[in-house]
């Protein structure tokens, strides 16, 4: 059943997803990810028209990690669509390990109209969504965090308006979401800079990719292990756990070298006075954040969480909406 035309009359006319899934920041366009932010816009303020747009759509979450954000905000936003989720529990037992992967993702196209999966090798949503022919989601790799780093742009432009104008400094481990964060930042010719100690900088790979887009888009990308010169004059410091799951033998000794790193009151100081603060949660307070900062009025955590569920909307909207061409027209 496809997406009520009636119902959609405020989706951004002609907007379509040249691909099937979304693995990567990289599976989109400038364009796309303005889109995106510019359809969540519409999803957040008027949820209402969205009710029932995907009726009857059903969507299976497959997570190898623990997930209070990514698991709650997906199935509260299939079920505020119309559609309906399964929850699947695979700490236990790797995706693939009890059978072969491709014959799970052909057993789920069967009964599924999409996959959501939050996994630690990127390669497990790469070879699902290869052999599924339903839309699959990264609902979080070791590589990226696509929905995160949506959701992180859309709060900074309901704050900023424009991106353009901004500077984001990232601070910590050059994990998944320092790499999502890149990408999206390169789409949409904004300003980033990414801080970490010497050694745990982000993959090499992320970064020339980043690059590349941002020499299209007029982004600026920094790649620094000196702290204080990235969050100079930044609109935004945003940090994350400096051992993130499946790291945490690491944890002792990470400690010790991200130390440096922590985002306390200080650190805030040398961005701009009106600086926020963000972070993807959960956060380990008193390791990479204090509770001075992440508790204080600059700090807008729960805005990035809340939006979480707008942005997941719209990729669902988009994806799930219609099989056949994945193109809404607002005049429809």
């Amino acid at each position: 059943m496809g997406p009520n035309r009636t119902i959609l009359k405020k989706v951004p006319p002609m907007f379509s997803l040249r691909k099937p899934d979304l693995l990567s920041i990289q599976d989109l366009t400038p364009a796309e990810v303005e889109g995106i932010l510019d359809l969540t816009a519409a999803v957040k303020s008027n949820p209402r028209e969205f009710a029932r747009a995907l009726d009857g759509k059903q969507v299976v979450l497959m997570f190898e990690k623990p997930s209070l954000r990514t698991r709650l905000t997906f199935e509260v936003g299939i079920r505020s669509l119309g559609g309906s989720s399964l929850f699947v529990d695979q700490r236990g037992s790797l995706i693939g390990e009890r059978e072969k992967l491709s014959d799970v993702a052909h057993n789920l196209e069967r009964w599924m109209d999409g996959i959501v999966l939050r996994t630690f090798k990127h390669s497990t949503v790469t070879e699902m969504a290869k052999n599924a022919s339903i839309p699959v989601i990264n609902g979080l790799s070791d590589l990226e965090h696509p929905c995160q780093a949506l959701a992180d742009y859309f709060t900074m432009r309901e704050k900023f308006g424009s991106l353009k104008k901004i500077k984001l400094a990232y601070v910590g481990d050059g994990n998944n979401v320092a790499h999502s964060l890149l990408l999206t930042a390169a789409m949409l010719g904004s300003q980033i800079a990414v801080t970490t100690p010497a050694g745990y900088e982000p993959n090499h790979d992320i970064v020339l990719q980043a690059c590349e887009i941002a020499a299209r888009t007029g982004a600026q990308i920094d790649i620094t292990t000196d702290v204080a010169e990235a969050v100079k004059g930044a609109n935004v410091i945003y940090t994350d756990v400096w051992a993130s799951m499946g790291q945490e033998d690491e944890a002792g000794e990470r400690k010790q070298i991200f130390h440096p790193y922590q985002v306390n009151s200080k650190l805030m100081s040398l961005a701009a006075s009106d600086a926020f603060f963000m972070h993807c949660l959960p956060a380990h307070r008193g390791d990479e954040v204090t509770d001075e900062v992440i508790d204080s009025p600059s700090s807008i955590v729960f805005d990035e969480a809340e939006n979480r569920l707008h942005v997941q909307k719209s990729i669902l909207l988009l994806l799930m909406g219609n099989s056949s061409s994945h193109t809404w027209s607002a005049n429809a």
